[in-house]
């Protein structure tokens, strides 16, 4: 089982924590983002790690070799960072979706049992996690489910009809691999791919039955976008610490 975490871009949206560093590196109680997400993948038994890196690449790779000193854990660059959006930052990792593997956005921070629970979850080629909420807003990455199918995902879709929304992390199976990895190079010969979402492919293996959901409905996780996300992901690695330290 491989691991992608997509971490090329700056993540303007935060800052001013990102005028000279990627998102990635922000620190959240003591450790960088990316360091608390490859500690819970090598805690559940993930040890082949990619990481997608563009903007201050330099920050990541340094990052990495006084952190992990591992050849398991290895930085792919999409130059492009600059350009275009997270579909083309898929294209550039397209060479490592051979087998099973896990897609994680690089600001998603989560407690380990989001990712034990995907993986112990029903086989399918592609199982997207998802969660509940009493509302969303314009930039959640909302679904429409049938049962666990997943029949739409999209940030502009009609509220009534929204069951949930993605966090950001995805698991791929062979056949589903498969299936991404063609529909990302049927994509990026169109010059819209540029300003596309990888989340669009999704969409569309979806509507052709080939995408499952886990629900994590009670556990805890955090997206970091603005500066605001920062508190509720100190108070998610908090918990998750003590959760951890606890006999």
């Amino acid at each position: 089982m491989n691991a992608l975490i997509l971490s090329a871009g700056q993540g303007q949206r935060l800052l001013p924590f990102t005028a000279d560093q990627p998102k990635c590196t922000v620190t959240i109680n003591g450790q960088s983002i990316l360091e608390w997400q490859i500690q819970e993948l090598l805690r559940c038994g993930i040890e082949s790690i990619h990481v997608v890196i563009g903007f201050r690449a330099d920050k990541v790779e340094t990052l990495l070799a006084n952190r992990f000193k591992s050849p398991s854990i290895s930085t792919l660059f999409n130059p492009f960072f600059s350009l275009a959006d997270n579909l083309m930052t898929c294209w550039i990792a397209r060479a490592a979706m051979t087998e099973e593997f896990i897609l994680l956005n690089g600001d998603t921070l989560f407690e380990t049992a989001v990712l034990e629970g995907l993986l112990q979850a029903p086989p399918a080629p592609i199982t997207l996690v998802t969660d509940e909420k009493s509302h969303y807003d314009a930039d959640d990455m909302k679904v429409i489910t049938q049962g666990i199918q997943l029949s739409k995902i999209g940030k502009t879709l009609p509220l009534e009809q929204v069951t949930g929304e993605s966090i950001g992390m995805i698991r791929f199976q062979s056949s589903g691999a498969k299936l991404f990895s063609s529909a990302l190079e049927r994509r990026a010969r169109q010059p819209e791919a540029l300003k596309q979402w990888y989340l669009s492919l999704v969409d569309e293996l979806a509507q052709q039955g080939h995408v499952s959901t886990f629900s994590i409905k009670g556990l805890k996780w955090a997206e970091i976008d603005n500066p605001s996300d920062l508190d509720q992901a100190e108070r998610l690695l908090k918990t998750c610490q003590l959760l951890e330290d606890s006999p």
